[in-house]
Formats: C-alpha cells, structure tokens, sequence
C-alpha cells in the first residue's frame, strides 16, 4: 500500500509532466482530476479557455469532477494543478469541497507562466485547518514541459519524503 498520492488537474499537460515526475520520483500512485464537462486542450484557443475560466472563478463556480478517489488510504497528497487567473482552477474548490483532508499532508504543486503560486498555497491551508500544506512547488510553463526532473528532485529532498 502506497502512502503516497499524486492528485492533479492538467488542461495542456504540463501539470501533468510535473505530477508524473513527482510519482516516478516518488513511487506515488498518480490520478487525474478529469472534469465531467472537459475543457478546449488545444493551445490555440487558449483566449476563449482564459475567458471560460474567468467566468467560471467570477461566478464561483464548482465544476463537477468525472472520477473519484479513495484518499484514506494516503498520508501524504500532492496536489497539482495550472494557475488560472492567479489561482489555481476552480475544479481544485470542488475537491477540497468534496473530500475530507483532515490529518493529511497536502503538498501542493502547480505550473505557471509568471505567477508562481499565487498564494494558493495559503488558500489550501484556510480551505484545509485540519490538515497539514508543506512546502509546495511552483513550476514554470515551459519548464514543466521541458524537464523538471532537478527542480522536484531538489523539492522532494527539502520536504524529506
């Protein structure tokens, strides 16, 4: 039994390419947050994606999640998802509202193209008091896409998991 998890949430895949590297690395098992209604994938539409996601964070809405996981069996989740508008995408809000993280470790990641983390490390910590944010990774876009194998192997040994 793996104590490890890897959750993410990845429209163009290079949220995904970081969660795979921190569950090769790791020997985590890995899941995908897929959306019940998916959203555009292909870079070239990616205003009408910007405007779709703003419009879903400015009505704040709950985008239903397709699949389900068993989180108990974890002590430690990562949780990986893109910055959309300087915070993470609103089917994140739907996961945090669905399960109960209570006494796990969240350790959050995200890919960016600028923003870092925009302070949504802080917000899992106000979403999630009974359980525990360590230190998170942010990861540029092109990064992400390009190897960041160094930049989580550097990150896991400073968590010492």
């Amino acid at each position: 039994m793996s104590k490890n998890l890897v959750l993410y949430f990845s429209v163009y895949g290079s949220a995904k390419a970081v969660a795979e590297e921190i569950a090769r690395q790791t020997g985590a098992d890995i899941e995908e947050i897929v959306p019940v209604i998916p959203y555009d994938s292909k870079r070239a539409n990616y205003n009408a994606l910007a405007s779709y996601a703003k419009k879903e964070h400015d009505e704040d809405k709950r985008p239903e999640i397709k699949n389900s996981f068993d989180i108990d069996r974890y002590d430690n989740i990562f949780i990986g998802y893109p910055m959309w508008w300087y915070t993470f995408p609103m089917i994140i809000y739907t996961l945090f509202d669905k399960y109960d993280f209570s006494s796990k470790n969240i350790i959050p990641f995200n890919t960016h193209m600028g923003s870092s983390d925009g302070g949504t490390y802080r917000t899992i910590e106000k979403l999630e008091p009974k359980a525990k944010v360590l230190k998170g990774l942010p990861v540029e876009m092109s990064e992400a896409e390009n190897g960041c194998e160094k930049a989580v192997k550097k990150w896991l040994e400073s968590l010492n998991i």
